[in-house]
């Protein structure tokens, strides 16, 4: 039976994480107290999970005792030899505060009113936590269909690992760069559709602007070489251990340039037999 423990950071997008668990066959339980874990564990590993056989947890923060609860409860799973992950979603201080201003919620540690206290609070007492992450998740400039595409990403199959994973992933520099990103490359030298009243409004999956960006000479030499030289690397990241390949793709806004380039690559690395996902972080 497979369990995935979510927890992190409150704002960092645990709900949305375990909703795209559940989409993805999860038996998925969100607000779960830590000190019921190992219960329900052991309930399920002794009934054979009555037909479920992944369960995802949400660790909930609101109890007083959360962190040394939850802490001991993956002790326990560790001492009784019983497999688990835990994903840890984080984000910036400057993000966190704009999603609570913009829920008007409380942060759950936050004393006398103060987002900014609540967060270093948390961010501290989590530390130890994180460090037994099997994933770490920066959503601070993720939407949740960025979120969720990353989810998908990490929790690829044995058989879909063997096959190599690659990211194509567009970005705009001006929202920052993918923390998740192994590769960054900046395709800010191509023509701006922007500039054109006709393109302008569309995005990098329009047929119209993909081929305005795509007909730039420089455009078909920079598909060419990356995709060229990805393929001749692969061999060498498997022998170092490594089986995903994350290649982010930013211009200035990430809605034209980067957008068609990277589903151009995307393509191309597809019909090499390449498993490959597509993500536009900030469409």
């Amino acid at each position: 039976m497979e369990f995935i423990i979510v927890t992190g950071q409150s704002g960092a997008g645990k709900s949305h994480a375990v909703h795209c668990l559940e989409d993805l066959g999860y038996y998925a339980i969100d607000n779960m107290p830590p000190q019921l874990i190992r219960e329900l564990v052991g309930l399920l590993e002794n009934t054979c999970g009555g037909g479920v056989d992944k369960v995802a947890f949400v660790a909930d923060i609101r109890g007083g005792r959360f962190f040394d609860d939850l802490k001991e409860s993956l002790d326990y799973l560790e001492a009784e030899g019983i497999e688990y992950k835990v994903m840890f979603l984080e984000a910036s201080d400057r993000a966190l505060i704009r999603r609570y201003n913009e829920t008007r919620r409380a942060h759950p540690l936050a004393t006398e009113g103060s987002v900014l206290a609540g967060i270093a609070c948390e961010r501290e007492r989590l530390s130890e936590i994180r460090k037994r992450a099997s994933f770490i998740i920066d959503t601070t400039n993720l939407k949740v269909a960025a979120l969720n595409q990353e989810i998908k990403r990490l929790l690829l199959t044995e058989q879909e690992a063997d096959s190599f994973a690659i990211t194509v992933q567009s970005f705009g520099f001006k929202h920052g760069i993918p923390a998740e990103a192994d590769w960054v490359l900046d395709v800010r030298f191509l023509p701006n559709p922007f500039y054109l009243a006709s393109l302008k409004d569309l995005t990098g999956r329009s047929k119209k602007v993909s081929s305005y960006v795509l007909k730039a000479p420089e455009a078909q030499r920079f598909i060419a070489a990356v995709t060229q030289l990805v393929a001749e690397l692969i061999p060498a990241y498997i022998r170092e251990g490594k089986y995903r390949l994350v290649l982010a793709i930013g211009c200035t806004g990430g809605q034209h340039r980067s957008v068609a380039i990277a589903e151009a690559m995307a393509d191309i690395l597809s019909e090499q037999d390449k498993h490959v996902v597509v993500m536009h972080r900030d469409l």
